[in-house]
C-alpha cells in the first residue's frame, strides 16, 4: 500500500506541476552559416580543405560599403571565416601546415590579399591582430556576369579558393 501511495503522489506531482522549461531557440541568422569543402562532392571522404563561414547579403548595398577597399575584412559575417587545411597546402608560395587558421582578406581593386592568422573564434575582424599572421597571398579579381546576392566560396576542381559576392570573383591558387 506505501508504494501505491508514492506511485500517485509522484504521478499527481507530475501532472499538476505548473513550472515548465522550455528551451528558447533564436530566430534564423540573417547571414546563415555555410561550408565549403574540397573536393567539393559529398561522396569524398578523403578531404583537403574545409571553409566555414557565413554568407552576408547585398541588399541593395555594394561590395565597397561591405568590405572596404584597403581594410581588413573578416571574409564573410558574424565570427571570423574559418578555413581547416587536412594536409599541408602551398598558400602564396608558404607552406602551410595542417591545421585550422582565421581567413581575413584585404580588398583591392585588381587583387586581394588573402591571409591566414592563428587567431581564431574572434567575431569579425574588429580585433584582427597581424601578429597571427601565418602567411599572406595575392588573389586576382575578376568579373562574371552571374550576379550573386549571397557571399559564396567554393572550391574549383583544381582546388582553388574562389570567393564570390556580386559580380566579382577572387580566385586563390592552393596547392596541395
Amino acid at each position: 500500500m506505501k508504494n501505491l501511495t508514492l506511485v500517485l503522489m509522484l504521478f499527481a506531482g507530475l501532472v499538476f506541476t505548473t513550472e515548465a522549461t522550455a528551451q528558447k531557440f533564436s530566430g534564423l541568422d540573417a547571414s546563415p552559416a555555410d561550408i565549403a569543402y574540397y573536393p567539393s562532392s559529398s561522396r569524398e571522404t578523403n578531404k583537403m580543405a574545409k571553409v566555414v563561414y557565413s554568407r552576408p547579403q547585398l541588399k541593395g548595398r555594394s561590395l565597397d560599403e561591405l568590405a572596404p577597399v584597403g581594410k581588413v575584412w573578416r571574409t564573410g559575417a558574424n565570427e571570423s571565416t574559418e578555413v581547416t587545411f587536412y594536409k599541408s597546402v602551398t598558400f602564396g608560395g608558404k607552406s602551410i601546415k595542417a591545421g585550422s587558421y582565421a581567413l581575413f582578406t584585404i580588398p583591392g581593386e585588381g587583387e586581394w590579399t588573402v591571409i591566414l592568422n592563428s587567431n581564431l573564434h574572434e567575431w569579425g575582424a574588429y580585433s584582427y591582430n597581424s601578429d597571427g599572421d601565418v602567411a599572406r597571398a595575392t588573389a586576382k579579381v575578376s568579373s562574371d556576369s552571374e550576379e550573386l546576392e549571397a557571399f559564396s566560396i567554393a572550391f574549383d576542381d583544381d582546388g582553388n579558393m574562389v570567393m564570390g559576392w556580386g559580380t566579382t570573383r577572387v580566385t586563390l591558387p592552393l596547392s596541395y
